[in-house]
């Protein structure tokens, strides 16, 4: 299943934090839809919402934005 047949992006930036395992597509991959999972170090979308999901830099140092919450245990 690609991106853009999964569940809607991660829209809420309260929904996330740093330490967080997600799923994001990178913006050289938005057609193909390949996800890059790793750890988030920032948040870098100000806004509280955002309709294509919220922009994070990984602690690989990608950036891209949230299409999955991978641990939910974290979350808590």
């Amino acid at each position: 299943m690609s991106a853009n047949e999964s569940s809607k992006p991660v829209s809420r930036r309260q929904d996330l934090h740093p330490g967080l395992l997600v799923a994001i597509v990178q913006k050289a991959d938005q057609s193909s839809g390949k996800l890059t999972v790793g750890v988030v170090q920032d948040i870098l979308t100000r806004a509280a919402v955002h309709s294509r999901g919220i922009k994070v830099r990984l602690e690989s140092g990608e950036i891209g934005r949230v299409q999955e919450i991978l641990d939910l245990r974290a979350a808590e």
